[in-house]
């Protein structure tokens, strides 16, 4: 099991590693959106110090990214 990610360090691993840029905050939800074949891909991510990782899958899944690929790029 991975040590718990905070959802700051989510937000620079979905943006520097796949791609996704900060669209906007409303409290401690920040909103991350790409562009791909020619639609957007919208994720939020709390701003917590530790997400659960039910609340991690849940942020990936609306990103359109694999669980696996992204607990490789923890390491």
């Amino acid at each position: 099991m991975p040590k718990p990610l905070s959802g700051k360090k989510v937000v620079k691993i979905l943006c520097h590693d796949f791609g996704f840029s900060v669209v906007s905050q409303k409290g401690s939800h920040i909103k991350l959106q790409k562009l791909e074949d020619h639609h957007t891909i919208t994720t939020i991510v709390p701003n917590h110090k530790e997400l659960a990782m039910g609340t991690l899958f849940g942020v990936l899944n609306l990103a359109h990214i694999d669980k696996k690929d992204f607990l490789l790029r923890m390491l």
